[in-house]
């Protein structure tokens, strides 16, 4: 593929070949000889992060893999606000003026919904040989989160057929949520918990998919019917910077609530967090998330040395 705009790009063999790549990567990239040996995979090709939206771990993720990899990388943050964005540029010309620099790749993170997808349409009308990676647009979708998502339960649990994922907080509003939703409707025997308040449920689109495909959901009453017999609990915060408020439901998930959860099961988070899990989780063998951030360079590196052929 020539871009990474959304998860429905990805069927299950492009999983599993993409989950297999980067098993082979992690395996050298913990070597001193690995190491050197990957920075010869990409070495000379250019990448630009174009970030729209603060950002820390995404686009740090992005330049650490890109330069593990031996690419070179240009980035700006916030270019919402220190851009020419601010003079009344569109995201149009703002793309079709930074091909002319010959970058091999842009991750663009945008604060419209379709932000990637109009990117991609520049470069592909001028044909421009630039790869657009959606890292996360708007309400839309954030493909390569859910990518490390999937890839960091492979990891943790062994498995992705027949799991129990429970996914509480902001479902209206979180791209991560979307993308990670419709990645685990391909596996079988996945079932979901919906937990979030009620003017934060999750949305039409996405129900009305799970439907189609029949796959089983259901809304939970409370932390403990969520958690009693779920393997994944996937932890969002309430996005407050799209205009997100809730006076409704208790989701904090502290020491207490980890009692509710299997031995085996794991906690996943796509970070920042705010206060919806308790910093007293972190010691607990099955607070995955921030080795699921390390997850996230890993397949960032896989899927950058794809595009770059």
């Amino acid at each position: 593929m020539k871009h990474i705009l959304r998860s429905q790009q990805f069927d299950r063999p492009a999983l599993e070949k993409l989950f297999s790549a980067t098993d082979e990567l992690s395996a050298l990239y913990e070597t001193p000889a690995g190491k050197r040996d990957i920075r010869k995979l990409c070495e000379g090709k250019l990448l630009f992060a174009v970030f729209y939206e603060p950002s820390t771990r995404t686009r740090f993720s992005f330049c650490s893999a890109a330069q593990h990899l031996g690419m070179m990388t240009l980035q700006t943050e916030n270019a919402k606000e220190f851009s020419s964005a601010i003079k009344g540029e569109t995201l149009e010309d703002s793309i079709n003026a930074l091909c002319q620099y010959d970058p091999d790749i842009i991750v663009l993170r945008h604060h419209e919904t379709g932000g990637a997808d109009r990117a991609a349409a520049v470069v592909d009308r001028f044909d421009h040989n630039v790869s657009i990676i959606n890292a996360g647009d708007g309400k839309g979708q954030h493909p390569t989160q859910a990518l490390l998502d999937l890839y960091t339960i492979k990891r943790e649990l062994g498995r992705i057929d027949d799991i129990t994922v429970t996914v509480t907080g902001d479902l209206a509003n979180g791209r991560t949520v979307k993308s990670l939703v419709y990645l685990l409707a391909k596996f079988k025997g996945v079932k979901f918990v919906f937990l979030s308040p009620e003017n934060l449920k999750m949305e039409e689109g996405i129900i009305g998919h799970l439907r189609e495909h029949e796959v089983p959901f259901r809304e939970a009453r409370n932390l403990e019917d969520a958690l009693t017999d779920t393997d994944v609990a996937y932890w969002t915060r309430i996005q407050t910077e799209r205009g997100s408020s809730n006076t409704t439901l208790d989701l904090t998930l502290g020491v207490p609530q980890m009692k509710f959860m299997k031995e085996g099961s794991i906690v996943l988070h796509p970070l920042p967090r705010v206060n919806e899990i308790a910093k007293e989780v972190d010691g607990d063998k099955r607070a995955a998330y921030f080795r699921q951030v390390r997850n996230g360079m890993l397949i960032r590196m896989s899927l950058l040395r794809e595009l770059c052929g």
